[in-house]
């Protein structure tokens, strides 16, 4: 074994804390082509005659569907191939993608390009967390997951710092548009996509560690054609492929499949003759749909992932529980720049700078010490990381519901701050929880279908559903107080993981052998 991945139980060697520094830079970058969108959407609103729902749309479920439905097989091809290359070519994807968006002219066009992002994106945490989980001893995990996580929050800061000062200054310069035609909201795209091409040859030079290795376990035999099986999960969950991988597993599971079809089809339709917009269901509907085909396909090619994953209630409640948090985090991350713009009447180039800091410092704290705290409860209770969660899902919500509803930015600013700071406790104790319930090889799964829930639940449908009650009442401080009608939901998943967690970490090996697994 190298020397740089030989650790004990409770260090981690000087290597694993320049990858984990390298894997936070990518992280930020995630962050901010994920997040610059927020920053530059007044004025995308208006030159792309768009609605609030629209955003909505475009910030979250265009990004966060396809997300989330490349995240699985993605996640599953960084558990059998090299996840240093892996994440490589998701950076140069998804950065080409983001400075494509500037040349947009259109909400298709627009929507096209979040799609590439999303579907870049998808890499980047498998991978990661995978490499973390590598790296760092059980110990050390949720401080280091943590730390990486801390870069959606220094990602965020930053793009609307970076985004609101190229845009203000860009129309400034060029009232009429600049070179090529382009306005400011056009050229901050190109301004915060193009770096990431550069970091991506960086990423490239990374060395792989042993799986397993830091945990004593013995290393997983190489999977003999990683990308066939790549190929393979794709037909579990990319429709209409779905219909041919569920045929691969006979008659029953093809009826199975469709019954599960036609529910979703079923509920769709139903939200479109109410008047729902067709986009945004239509897409909802489809990841539900492939979500559902997948695990179905999970349970028949890999019943011990299934187990451990699907099959633990544990698990889905401590994904439900971070999804839901992810809810208000996204919806409230999206709209406090429009709502300091056009409801407080503060200039972009402010408003970002404010902010962004504001949002990069109490998010950074927040998942900082939310993981350094989660680790230390758990040495003394095996579900003690689980009380993050539950103190993430109260916490922010009385600063939330002062914060959409002042009058003046000396208040929202504060507000924000402190819900940001709390709600973040959360995600590197969840993270870690979700690595602890799985075998080292089943990581990248365990980490995409984590995923599912801070996408679908949580970017697919927050900042959507905020954006249209907005449109429905023409008040954005109504669209985002309607989201803390979940919070019961929220606090309810986190407290049945933190009674379901210990025994489930407890006959992990046992559960997997029943399920078929040589351990």
């Amino acid at each position: 074994m190298p020397d740089d991945i030989r650790q004990s139980e409770t260090r981690a060697s000087g290597y694993a804390w320049y990858v984990l520094a390298l894997l936070f830079v990518v992280y930020i970058l995630n962050f901010v082509d994920r997040q610059v969108i927020s920053i530059l959407a007044e004025d995308i609103k208006r030159d792309l005659h768009l609605k609030d729902e629209d955003l909505g749309f475009l910030y979250g479920t265009a990004f966060g569907v396809f997300y989330a439905l490349f995240g699985i097989p993605l996640g599953r091809l960084a558990d059998s191939w090299s996840r240093v290359r892996l994440m490589t070519i998701g950076l140069g994807l998804w950065s080409a993608m983001t400075a494509l968006s500037g040349f947009s002219a259109s909400g298709a066009q627009l929507t096209a390009a979040r799609i590439g992002v999303g579907v870049g994106e998808a890499t980047a945490s498998p991978s990661a967390y995978s490499l973390i989980s590598d790296y760092f001893p059980k110990k050390l995990r949720a401080t280091a997951l943590s730390i990486y996580s801390a870069g959606i929050y220094v990602g965020g800061g930053c793009s609307l710092f970076i985004g609101g000062a190229i845009v203000q200054r860009w129309n400034a310069a060029y009232p009429s548009g600049g070179p090529l035609g382009l306005v400011g909201w056009q050229a901050a795209f190109l301004a915060v996509g193009l770096p990431g091409l550069v970091l991506a040859a960086w990423i490239a030079t990374l060395r792989e560690p042993i799986r397993g290795a830091v945990e004593g376990l013995p290393e997983p035999e190489r999977h003999p054609a990683p990308f066939r099986a790549f190929a393979d999960e794709l037909l579990t969950i990319l429709p209409p492929l779905t219909l041919i991988g569920a045929l691969r597993g006979g008659t029953r599971a093809l009826m199975v499949n469709l019954a599960g079809l036609g529910v979703v089809v079923l509920a769709v339709v139903a939200l479109l003759s109410a008047g729902e917009p067709a986009p945004q269901w239509l897409a909802v509907g489809t990841g539900c749909y492939a979500v559902f085909s997948w695990a179905c396909a999970l349970k028949r090619r890999d019943p011990a992932t299934f187990a451990l994953i699907v099959g633990t209630p544990a698990f889905v409640c401590t994904v439900v529980a971070y999804g839901l948090n992810a809810f208000l985090a996204y919806a409230a991350s999206f709209w406090a720049a429009p709502y300091a713009m056009r409801v407080l009447g503060v200039e972009p180039a402010i408003a970002g700078l404010i902010l962004g800091s504001i949002g990069a410092l109490s998010g950074f704290l927040g998942v900082t010490v939310g993981g350094v705290i989660g680790d230390r409860l758990r040495q003394q209770n095996p579900a003690g990381r689980l009380v993050m969660v539950v103190a993430g899902a109260i916490l922010p919500l009385p600063f939330l519901a002062i914060g959409f509803t002042t009058g003046t930015p000396l208040v929202l600013y504060p507000c924000l701050f402190a819900a940001q700071f709390f709600a973040s406790w959360a995600l590197g104790s969840a993270a870690a929880t979700t690595q602890d319930l799985v075998l080292p090889r089943m990581r990248g799964t365990a980490t995409a279908t984590f995923f599912i829930g801070t996408t679908l639940l949580g970017l697919a449908l927050g900042p959507y559903l905020a954006g249209r009650v907005s449109t429905l009442t023409g008040s954005l401080s109504t669209g985002m107080l309607s989201l803390l009608l979940t919070a019961p939901i929220t606090i309810a998943a986190a407290v049945a993981a933190y009674r379901l967690v210990p025994a489930a970490e407890r006959t992990r090996e046992e559960r997997a052998r029943a399920a078929g697994e040589l351990i």
